[in-house]
């Protein structure tokens, strides 16, 4: 090695190590906080804060970045700025969270209030001012440093139940402004009423290492126990050899609510020493996805139900342990006895504690590992292609956690490309052949993944010449469904040549059949206006505040496309005074 690539070489070790040491401190400073300011902010809501969901909580392919506030089963509660700030983001989408706000404050935090009905008048009326420049309902907008600023206490919006939301209610956050993490609501002072301890469902064993046993079984054991008189549960003897693991199915309740929650952490100790240690502080938006390697998937896949690893793989690069020995592995040796306590708590300090006794030995396996193989084998690590007849599928490098025999049927117009019980980190690529339609029959095609009934669900469908393509994280099946209908539109609160001059809002229902709504845009007597679309109800409405009539007579115009292009028009014409 000449001087030159020897000084090129270690220039490249020392700024690897710069990066390296660089990433270790961020992550010291953000997960190593423990100081949050506990009376700089007041609530967001005049009400009793009682919770449907925790901050963390297990949701489908992500940890609950705030809590979600109940507000009495109703909509219209006013919402309040927790602190002095300004408005720095507004969001307003048909999924999602919804119509959202984001605060940002002097203190270095960020709040954030989302699903909500409306926004205060005076945010309202920025609002409606940009969506009627973009003529789109949909926006997002960006706020200069002196456009909004903000009081604490004062009026911001009032709480809905728009975009995903499954329920009137206020979901909440506060994030770290520098960092975009969001971190645990209730760190920060809120009193929430809770002297209940978390819920234990159930408990499981799992075999890892080669010949690892439990119970006289290489699969999953799920493991007895029964509550002791100091409020403890004692699961029975479990015999074992190997390397082996433990999981649990668990909530936690808050007082004045029947809402099964997430727990804030769960520790599991081996003879006194910890083995494992996470809890719900704050986490990073691109990690989330990995709480897919922290539950056992396919049983989630498969029951519905989330057992939480109290162990952890390999693949699994969450940022939320505080203790780790042995990744959380037991390794059972023969003869020896251990004794193994996992504790889960919520943030009240409650917690309910689960005592496993293990006896290491070696006996005759009543239930081997299943082993399923097929002919195609993923290697997680590595791009992968595969020709499936009719189409091609295509994963990039650690589309996948792990390495996996997958399931693929080749076919025409429809494919299969495993099943639900693997999850995937990344999209991969499906790609059809469809050189055999015509131009007709290819304008109202798509690309659809069949659910159980065998109803093609649209997939974003992008359409070049004579192949079809989608990107996705969903294994199933795939194929090639054609959608000929046009969206129907009917008028919910209103007939035509109806007088409205007391009404104070048009109504109209829209839906599709198969490849779901695109586009919609309306105009009254040629002008646009704005419509708000409620996916969850497929209603389209309209405030007449928005736009004073000029004129008696109003000429509606209403024009809905789907996913294929298929468009309806409905018109109608109303009077107003």
């Amino acid at each position: 090695m000449n001087g030159i690539n020897y000084f090129r070489f270690n220039l490249r070790i020392i700024m690897r190590g710069i990066q390296l040491g660089c990433y270790l401190l961020l992550t010291l400073m953000v997960y190593g906080q423990k100081n949050y300011p506990t009376d700089a902010f007041r609530p967001p809501l005049d009400i009793p804060l009682i919770l449907s969901g925790t901050f963390g909580e297990l949701r489908a392919n992500h940890f609950h970045a705030g809590i979600d506030i109940k507000t009495q089963q109703r909509e219209g509660l006013p919402v309040y700025a927790i602190g002095d700030g300004r408005v720095s983001r507004i969001k307003v989408s048909h999924w999602g969270y919804g119509k959202a706000l984001y605060i940002v404050h002097p203190n270095g935090y960020t709040s954030v209030y989302a699903h909500l009905q409306k926004f205060s008048p005076e945010i309202e009326a920025y609002v409606k001012k940009v969506q009627y420049q973009k003529k789109s309902y949909e926006v997002e907008i960006f706020p200069s440093s002196t456009d909004i600023p903000l009081n604490k206490g004062e009026l911001i919006a009032y709480t809905g139940n728009t975009g995903g939301s499954a329920g009137p209610h206020l979901h909440f956050e506060i994030r770290t402004s520098a960092s975009e993490m969001p971190t645990n609501p209730l760190y920060y002072g809120l009193e929430v009423r809770d002297a209940t301890s978390p819920t234990l469902l159930a408990a499981y064993a799992y075999p890892l290492s080669e010949n690892a046993q439990v119970n006289q079984s290489q699969e999953k054991v799920q493991l007895k126990y029964h509550r002791q008189a100091d409020g403890t549960f004692l699961a029975d003897k479990v015999t074992a050899s190997g390397l082996i693991g433990f999981g649990i199915n668990t909530y936690d309740r808050q007082d004045l609510a029947a809402n099964k929650n997430g727990p804030y952490s769960i520790k599991k100790s081996v003879n006194g020493r910890v083995y494992s240690e996470y809890r719900f502080e704050t986490f990073s938006f691109p990690e989330s996805r990995y709480i897919n390697t922290l539950i056992d998937y396919p049983h989630y896949a498969t029951y519905g139900e989330r057992i939480q690893k109290t162990y952890k793989k390999s693949s699994n690069l969450l940022g939320i342990y505080q203790n780790l020995y042995n990744d959380g592995k037991v390794e059972i040796n023969e003869g020896l006895s251990y004794n193994v306590e996992i504790q889960i708590s919520d943030l009240a300090g409650n917690n309910t504690k689960l005592i496993i006794p293990v006896e290491g030995k070696r006996q005759e396996i009543l239930i081997p590992r299943k082993e399923e193989k097929t002919d195609y084998y993923i290697l997680a690590k590595k791009p992968m292609n595969f020709d499936l007849g009719g189409a091609k599928v295509y994963f990039p490098a650690n589309t996948f956690y792990d390495n996996f025999f997958i399931d693929l049927k080749k076919g025409q117009d429809t494919v299969t490309i495993h099943n639900n019980t693997v999850p995937a980190h990344r999209n991969f690529t499906i790609t059809f052949d469809v050189s055999k339609y015509t131009n007709e029959e290819k304008a109202q095609l798509f690309i659809g993944r069949l659910d159980k009934d065998l109803k093609p669900s649209y997939s974003s469908t992008y359409k070049r010449g004579t192949t079809f393509t989608t990107r996705t994280r969903n294994l199933g099946t795939y194929t090639l469904a054609r959608d000929t209908v046009a969206p129907s539109i009917e008028p919910k609160n209103f007939r035509d040549k109806q007088w409205l001059s007391n009404y104070n809002y048009l109504s109209l229902r829209i839906d599709d059949d198969l490849s779901g709504i695109n586009t919609y845009t309306a105009t009254l007597n040629g002008k646009w206006i704005l419509m708000e679309y409620e996916p969850k109800t497929k209603t389209l409405t309209y405030n007449f505040d928005d736009l004073k009539l000029d004129q008696t007579q109003g000429d509606l115009k209403v024009v809905v496309t789907d996913n294929v292009g298929n468009s309806s028009t409905f018109t109608s014409t109303f009077y107003r005074k």
